[in-house]
């Protein structure tokens, strides 16, 4: 953008508020006309109110951002604390819970033009700093911190200095870290540089320098399979492919993802397909340092992309711990897919696989039996069918319970007998085991999936929830800490809170219980099913208008549910059940 002429700008000081809705364009091709609402809504109901009392400047939006000028950086930080409260509490409006913001604020000479639009470094910075916070967080210029230190109760961590694209100087950065969601505060809890597990890594998202902009997915497939095949290797810590993809599209710096995600290299890269060629670009980099410690490319076709993936483990393996064999690289091995359109559909698939929510599921579900027509003997699109069953079984999505049930549980046992040495598909066959019931195999599935990859952050998890299941609540919540630490920007990290509420309501500390949950559906406010465990947990904290008001929510999805369809879609002991059911009753939902 260019800047104005002198003659046409006036100079001044100000603190300047640049902010964005995550994943925008995502929530546009879901629901075009619906998002635009809620933006709408957003910025005259809570953006340009909060604006407006902080006696700040709306100077302009740009589709789903906004500028924002203010004459006191204490001002502005408080504006964007209560913008990020607002959204995080839906400020009692439903409407506003699935929008998240990242908020960067820099203070700075700016230039003004004659129709009050800004430019300058002032300016620039601000918006950087905006794309370097992570959703519901907001970043400071050092400036900024300087000017507001000892003045608000909030507490912040020094990121240290970053050098931004077109600012010449270095930048020192610090992150507020109120008002962040729970995943990233327990992330940023974490002692910077400690890596008290050992060697531990994180395979950023491979960039797609193809032409075709819907090579995508065979990227982040390329990286999925090499993440798989590290986190085989017990003397690894291997940070979760879904929390490594937050920083999709970001200019990150290494070091900081190294403080963030806890390790100590990170594994980057590229991809270039071009017809059935292919070429892969991968370079470790020590994330202390921010030193290289080898890059190479691999070039082949793509029919060959396994074997090339299995060469970049291999490198790495060989770069950071240099005494691991060939042969334990081999038996890292997965069972491959003889059809690469299938593992194309597999690889599609994925994201609706995790998202936990009906419509997702059902698209998953779609993608999947295409792949399963192709290649009917693809053990991993075999086991992530049975786990999308099993979700319409465990969220009261089924329309034929007995029959969901003995499908999920035959697809998975399918799956394993093709990949009985596959981690994933193992931990599949655990939680298919689990939902019909059969503790002690689900038990044994479980920890043989651990053994073999003590990096499952999703093993993990569902470890936490079986634990749940046998009145075990103390370790199920090491368990569910256990897999947040492995992946604390996981999309599925809301599960592992709703695991830990769960504990709490199995150990009768109903409060507790209560304020996980409500975290767990902050982060994920479209998963209504929440509803069926958080409003026993009210009534039982002695909170009935809660309760109510839950259950409320719980029958706008789910119309007509009752009572005994939400236990049979549980695992829990008879026990616990039972309580469920009274605090149910008690806020008025029918048998």
């Amino acid at each position: 953008m260019s800047s104005p002429s002198d003659q046409t700008a006036q100079r001044r000081l100000a603190a300047v508020l640049a902010a964005d809705v995550v994943g925008y364009s995502d929530l546009m091709s879901r629901d075009e006309e619906g998002t635009l609402s809620r933006l709408r809504d957003l910025r005259r109901q809570v953006i340009e109110p909060r604006i407006h009392s902080h006696h700040g400047r709306l100077v302009k939006t740009i589709g789903d951002g906004f500028l924002v000028e203010f004459a006191s950086p204490v001002e502005a930080v408080r504006c964007a604390v209560e913008l990020q409260e607002a959204l995080a509490g839906g400020s009692g409006k439903e409407v506003f819970k699935p929008l998240q913001m990242r908020v960067g604020i820099n203070i700075g000479d700016i230039m003004v033009e004659e129709d009050g639009d800004i430019f300058g470094d002032g300016v620039n910075i601000a918006s950087r700093l905006q794309k370097m916070a992570l959703p519901g967080g907001i970043c400071l210029s050092g400036k900024v911190y300087d000017e507001v230190r000892g003045k608000l109760p909030y507490e912040f961590e020094d990121k240290g200095e970053h050098q931004f694209k077109n600012i010449g100087r270095p930048i020192r950065v610090f992150c507020l870290l109120e008002g962040m969601d729970t995943a990233q505060r327990s992330a940023e809890r974490r002692p910077s540089g400690s890596h008290p597990e050992g060697p531990s890594i994180a395979v950023l998202p491979f960039v797609n320098i193809s032409k075709d902009l819907e090579q995508e997915y065979f990227a982040d497939g390329i990286v999925e399979d090499i993440i798989a095949a590290l986190s085989r290797f017990k003397s690894f810590l291997v940070i979760a492919r879904n929390s490594t993809f937050a920083y999709k599209g970001r200019a990150v710096s290494v070091q900081q993802i190294g403080r963030e995600l806890g390790v100590r290299y990170v594994l980057e890269g590229s991809v270039r397909r071009s017809g059935p060629r292919i070429r892969i670009t991968a370079q470790l980099v020590d994330a202390s340092t921010g030193m290289h410690l080898w890059a190479e490319h691999y070039d082949g076709g793509v029919e060959d992309v396994f074997d090339l993936q299995d060469r970049i483990t291999a490198s790495v393996i060989g770069s950071i711990q240099p005494s691991i064999r060939t042969a334990e690289i081999e038996r890292a091995r997965r069972k491959r897919p003889e059809n690469l359109d299938a593992y194309d559909l597999v690889m599609r698939a994925l994201p609706y696989v995790w998202a936990l929510e009906y419509e997702a599921n059902k698209e998953a579900t779609r993608l999947l039996d295409k792949a399963l027509l192709l290649d009917p003997g693809y053990p991993l699109a075999m086991a992530l069918a049975a786990w999308c069953r099993g979700q319409r079984i465990v969220y009261n999505w089924s329309k034929n319970l007995p029959e969901d049930k003995r499908e999920t549980l035959r697809q998975a046992q399918a799956a394993a007998a093709l990949a009985h040495e596959d981690p994933f598909i193992l931990t599949v066959l655990g939680a298919a085991l689990t939902i019909t019931r059969e503790f002690q195999r689900a038990t044994s599935m479980l920890e043989r999936a651990l053994s073999l990859d003590p990096n499952s952050a999703w093993a993990w998890n569902r470890s936490g929830w079986l634990h749940n299941y046998h009145d075990d609540p103390e370790v199920a919540i090491q368990h569910f800490e256990r897999s947040l630490r492995l992946s604390p920007y996981d999309p599925m990290a809301f599960n592992c809170e709703m695991g830990i509420g769960c504990a709490h309501f199995i150990a009768r500390r109903y409060d507790l219980a209560a304020q996980w949950q409500e975290k767990a559906l902050m982060s994920k406010p479209n998963t209504a099913w929440i509803h069926r465990t958080l409003a026993p947990a009210y009534a039982l904290a002695g909170e009935p208008d809660k309760a109510r008001e839950s259950v409320g929510e719980l029958v706008k999805s789910y119309p007509g549910i009752r009572i005994l369809d939400i236990l049979q879609a549980m695992a829990f002991s008879k026990e616990v059940m039972s309580r469920f059911a009274e605090g149910l009753r008690q806020a008025g939902l029918p048998e």
